[in-house]
């Protein structure tokens, strides 16, 4: 026989269960197995079962012949020798012994005239569809769709496919392809209806929406007013659909169905150190506060319980945010806390407020200003004192991860400035910070990720002795360097013949990790860190570095990772000699 012969054939013994699949030619075998439904059956399938698989087999390997350029083929499917379509459907036999599936494919095809039109301006065929290609339907769909969905991009909301002609020349193996297009009117963005909020006003919803009414018709822009609201949180669920219908003028009038989500939420965290103890925390959230989509979250924090790291730490703070203010990207904040750190070297009281704008670039990019204004005492072993400063708060923040909780791919960028002068203009300078995060997952079964963490920091302009307390840096800790005791480098200070320890004007820090999935829900952690604190400006210029390392435990839950690390010195002479341990919700970073 000239042609090729394709056999799939199910051997059964009693009651239909499957005992052997062969398939015989390799013509569009991979295809046809992904295809077939008879094949995904299980032993237990019954012959009801088999029949029902059989009938639906022929539309769906006959698509698979179109998907591979067959569009001569045949298709046999009989169960102990009568075709499967001849078979009622609850006419099932009692028992099945042999189920042959047989497909004569035929002649690959190419594709031979093909023609598209009216295609969008500076756009033509796909060279996929050219004449001496494989004819596969895939590769006409996909640039039908295509080129629709670039008219669309152009402003022509309602394109659609008019006319298409297929034919399949045997004599030839070729298959010729003519489709019309109809772009129909470019259309402008209509009024934006809303429905199904019963707390948020509908101005407010289309403030926040920020839909270009007036402008070309643009499918990204529609997308990007979905997420504004879908960011909000105040919503359970939001959907932006074009109306079916042109308006006046040729307007595209947009539909927007939102129901609203629970106004409040409360939620916790918890974290255990060996060294630094035991902090709880918690917060309140208004999603809704004054009915047009105004947030006030309220946060409180209690550290270093039962802990070796000075005292008890306390703050308890508000943040109030109001989204499209000054256009649909841009959000208004104000915050205020009080807060009481306890530290090894510092004790600070503190009371802070800061207002501001941050806008929304891309998707992955927000930018931050504010003004801040705090007023401090602030204890440590040179001196005592009291001071206000004025803050000039600017940030930027790439995220794209592919899990903030729990991230595999990806990277996360954040890049801060804190200009500050006090009021008696005795302290000057600013504070600047920079937190990396990569991630890496390899395998073909993504079980083993390499995650990386680089900080950078420096304070420029004031001294030690000058800067505020809480704005130098320190190293050692779950934050920093995990296996070293809570910042236990920082730099010595002499103030006069008394050498004492303070917090350094740079810092350089890194932590790596290698985790691997062992089970579905649990991951083995291994982690290197390192850090450095220095008494100039410049990172890394001059100072000491110490190193910890250690591993941990993943356990995935529905609200993020449970992590316990153990984690001991990799450097200095106590090198090896205590165990810290820590256990929180969340990865490290």
């Amino acid at each position: 026989m000239l042609k090729r012969l394709a056999t799939i054939a199910l051997m059964c013994g009693s009651s239909a269960a499957a005992q052997d699949v062969k398939l015989i030619s390799s013509a569009a075998r991979s295809t046809m197995i992904d295809a077939s439904l008879l094949r995904a059956l299980e032993d237990t399938a019954a012959p009801q079962d088999y029949v029902a698989a059989a009938r639906a087999d022929y539309r769906r390997l006959l698509t698979a012949l179109y998907a591979e350029g067959y569009y001569a083929g045949s298709i046999s499917i009989t169960i102990d020798g009568v075709e499967a379509s001849n078979i009622a459907p609850l006419a099932a036999p009692g028992e099945i012994t042999e189920v042959v599936i047989t497909v004569l494919p035929g002649p690959q095809f190419k594709f031979g005239q093909v023609t598209i039109t009216p295609l969008p301006p500076r756009t033509t065929i796909s060279e996929d569809l050219g004449p001496r290609q494989d004819a596969r339907s895939g590769a006409i769909r996909s640039a039908v769709s295509s080129s629709v969905r670039s008219w669309r991009d152009l402003g022509y909301a309602k394109a659609s496919v008019a006319a298409r002609s297929i034919v399949a020349r045997h004599a030839d193996a070729k298959l010729d392809v003519a489709v019309t297009l109809n772009p129909g009117p470019r259309l402008t963005f209509g009024a934006l209806n809303v429905s199904g909020s019963e707390t948020v006003s509908d101005d407010r919803i289309r403030q926040i929406a920020g839909l270009p009414v007036g402008n070309v018709y643009n499918p990204a822009e529609l997308a990007a007013a979905e997420r504004r609201l879908r960011r909000t949180g105040t919503f359970e669920s939001v959907s932006l659909s074009e109306s079916e219908t042109v308006g006046p003028n040729d307007t595209l009038p947009v539909n927007a169905q939102l129901s609203d989500a629970k106004p409040r939420r409360i939620g916790f965290g918890l974290e255990l150190s060996t060294i630094e103890g035991l902090t709880v925390s918690t917060f309140w959230l208004h999603r809704n506060l004054l009915g047009g989509a105004e947030r006030l979250r309220v946060d409180a924090e209690i550290a270093g319980i039962t802990g070796e790291t000075g005292g008890t730490d306390y703050r308890l703070g508000g943040t109030f945010t109001r989204p499209a203010t000054f256009g649909p990207d841009t959000e208004y904040f104000l915050s205020g806390e009080i807060s009481r750190e306890d530290e090894p070297e510092f004790l600070l009281d503190k009371i802070s407020v800061e207002t501001g704008f941050s806008r929304i670039l891309s998707e992955d990019l927000t930018v931050r200003a504010g003004v801040g204004l705090l007023r401090a005492r602030e204890e440590t072993d040179i001196e005592t004192r009291e001071y206000t400063l004025l803050t000039l708060p600017l940030d930027a923040t790439l995220d794209r991860r592919d899990s903030p909780a729990s991230a595999s791919q990806g990277y996360y960028i954040d890049l801060n400035a804190t200009p500050f002068i006090s009021t008696d203009g005795e302290i000057a300078g600013a504070r600047m910070f920079g937190d990396t995060r990569g991630y890496l997952t390899l395998g073909e079964e993504e079980r083993f990720t390499l995650a990386a963490r680089g900080q950078i920091g420096s304070v420029l302009g004031a001294g030690i002795t000058e800067a505020p307390a809480d704005f130098l840096f320190y190293s050692g800790g779950g934050g920093t360097v995990r296996g070293q005791p809570y910042q236990s480098l920082g730099v010595d200070t002499l103030d006069g013949t008394e050498t004492v320890t303070t917090g350094g004007t740079s810092f350089v820090g890194a932590q790596l990790e290698a985790r691997f999935s062992v089970r579905e829900n649990i991951s083995l952690v291994g982690f290197y860190d390192i850090g450095h604190v220095g008494d100039t400006a410049i990172p890394g210029e001059a100072g000491d570095w110490h190193a910890g390392v250690g591993f941990g435990l993943r356990y995935e839950t529905g609200i993020g990772p449970i992590r316990l690390d153990l984690g001991t010195q990799a450097s200095g002479d106590d090198a090896g000699s205590d165990l810290q341990v820590y256990i929180g919700i969340g990865q490290a970073f």
